[in-house]
């Protein structure tokens, strides 16, 4: 695990060049067809020597919850394990971590219709007013969600409108269907900050240099895509497409998506920091791959696995 730009991704190459796993992606961007330059996806010459499970899966028009990964994530471990070989997980979608490991509520369908209704309402009481009626509805959820969070306001109503339950009453009832599989945590934590925000910067720089407004531009072309769909609320994405409407210029959609990229990490690091039983280690100080590599050598759990599996 690890917030945007920490690095992830060439650690994980290293560690399949040495030891026996398979790669699986948790972000909840890479999941998308289309949408490679503005989310660092590996180039297809890496993954054609590096095969990551769970990347260019969907259109982006298409929705990817959680709960789609959990299901996704689980299917593929097993297939994994099935092999002989491990599943080595890397990502940044934190919620995507937590919902596979400590498991969560089979959750209904999304229904296309009752999404539609809910944003006419959007439309006419703002999705502010929306996140009052969830108050009143599941107070619980709703001091999860901020009152400008569109998605998740959404989600939230759409839920307790087609099933009677709210979101809250789903989540009661979570389970984890891998309860026979141990998991090893591990995290890229960069400090100081401002250079994780530095590098933050640059990351951005090379993808505008790699042609990411190009890549927003086709994006909008798409029939049925708008700027409300889930894939194009992400950070870099969002600010482009606003851009591309004419709703900023230029510099004003780098300066926003450069802080937008900033809030991300900020999140991504306030996740980790209440994470149990996590490894924690500074790459700007260690070698990351070497500290990973000494701290599964020493898990009597990776010694096993690797043992009963003759690898």
């Amino acid at each position: 695990m690890g917030p945007t730009a920490s690095g992830k991704t060439d650690v994980a190459l290293r560690l399949a060049d040495e030891w026996p796993v398979d790669l699986v992606s948790v972000d909840s961007a890479l999941v998308y067809r289309g949408m490679d330059i503005g989310t660092a996806k590996p180039d297809s010459e890496t993954l054609r020597r590096y095969p990551h499970r769970l990347i260019d899966m969907r259109d982006p028009e298409e929705p990817y919850s959680a709960g789609d990964f959990v299901r996704d994530a689980r299917r593929h471990i097993r297939a994994i394990l099935d092999t002989g070989r491990l599943p080595l997980l890397v990502g940044g979608t934190m919620l995507y971590f937590r919902s596979l490991i400590d498991g969560i509520a089979e959750l209904p369908q999304a229904d296309p219709a009752l999404r539609a209704r809910i944003d006419e309402e959007a439309a006419q009481k703002g999705w502010p007013g929306l996140h009052a009626e969830l108050t009143g509805i599941d107070p619980d959820a709703a001091r999860r969600i901020n009152p400008h969070d569109s998605q998740r306001i959404q989600r939230a109503l759409e839920v307790f409108r087609g099933s009677g339950r709210t979101l809250t009453e789903w989540h009661r009832v979570s389970g984890n269907s891998l309860d026979d599989v141990s998991f090893v945590k591990i995290a890229l934590i960069p400090d100081p900050r401002t250079v994780l925000h530095e590098r933050i910067a640059l990351r951005l720089e090379r993808m505008l240099e790699e042609g990411f407004v190009s890549e927003v531009r086709s994006l909008r072309e798409r029939q049925g895509l708008t700027a409300e769909h889930a894939s194009m609320r992400a950070v870099g994405y969002r600010q482009f497409w606003a851009h591309l409407e004419g709703g900023c210029d230029y510099d004003t959609a780098l300066h926003k998506a450069l802080a937008a990229t900033r809030q991300l990490a900020k999140r991504q690091l306030t996740w980790l920091r209440s994470e149990n039983d996590l490894f924690r280690i500074n790459p700007l100080e260690v070698d990351a791959y070497a500290a990973i590599s000494g701290h599964l050598r020493g898990l009597d759990a990776i010694k096993t696995a690797i043992a009963t599996r003759g690898l």
